[in-house]
């Protein structure tokens, strides 16, 4: 079995055993991938276990063994890629990071490799970790719409004055509602194709939403990728990220 060095962003933690934990990671050479991790939850005289690495959205630099077909790999060596400054100590930053960490969850079904999507969520949680007032608040907006995109249901703008129906179940914007009611109009439907335009988390500062048009806004994304994500479900982190967030 061959050793690789790879970056591995966290996304599901489970014990195992008295001492070991097996890891769920979307990592940059392999995609979604399980290891079981020895001996982690252990303290000893040097001092303790080094459990804490393992934690929901950390990015961790790594040495692991691979072979194609396991559903369960092995990590040789881990330590920290990125040291956050905040995301595990801030309640809101925090809270958006585990939402994000669901929306992955929930997206990611298969152990394929996409280099760019790694590095757009890579840099999509440094960036969190620096954020403050407007843009943190807007946050979850940006990288919901933009996650889509990776998937093959991204929503492409073409908003217009004459084209200014946002069609979830098309990801299209339309002149007229179809005949269905799943969209979105009026500021719902310009603010997203604002939103859609946003490069950098910085810009959007310059999006100042009211929290009623966040929450409409961020409810109805999400039914954007029931419509497209099989088994979605419901999002468990809504709830947190909307009372820490938006209230």
């Amino acid at each position: 079995m061959q050793l690789y060095k790879t970056k591995g962003i966290v996304l599901r933690i489970i014990k195992y055993g008295e001492t070991s934990l097996i890891v769920t990671l979307y990592t940059e050479l392999f995609g979604l991938q399980s290891y079981l991790v020895n001996g982690v939850r252990t303290s000893s005289k040097k001092g303790p276990g080094k459990a804490n690495l393992f934690q929901p959205a950390a990015i961790l630099d790594l040495v692991v063994y691979h072979s194609d077909g396991k559903n369960l790999q092995r990590i040789r060596e881990f330590r920290w890629g990125y040291l956050y400054r905040h995301i595990f100590f801030d309640v809101m930053k925090n809270g958006v990071a585990l939402f994000m960490v669901e929306l992955l969850q929930k997206c990611l079904k298969q152990p394929e490799p996409n280099a760019d999507l790694f590095y757009f969520v890579e840099d999509a949680f440094t960036l969190l970790d620096e954020c403050e007032g407007t843009v943190l608040a807007n946050y979850p907006l940006f990288f919901t719409l933009h996650l889509a995109g990776f998937f093959g249901f991204g929503i492409e703008d073409t908003y217009s004055e004459r084209m200014s129906v946002l069609d979830l179940q098309e990801g299209v914007f339309v002149a007229e509602p179809p005949h269905h009611h799943n969209t979105l109009e009026g500021p719902y439907s310009y603010t997203t194709s604002q939103l859609l335009r946003v490069r950098r988390p910085e810009e959007l500062q310059g999006l100042p939403l009211n929290q009623d048009i966040r929450r409409q806004l961020l409810q109805a994304y999400l039914f954007f990728y029931a419509l497209h994500v099989a088994e979605f479900g419901e999002m468990r982190t809504l709830p947190v990220l909307q009372t820490i967030l938006m209230e």
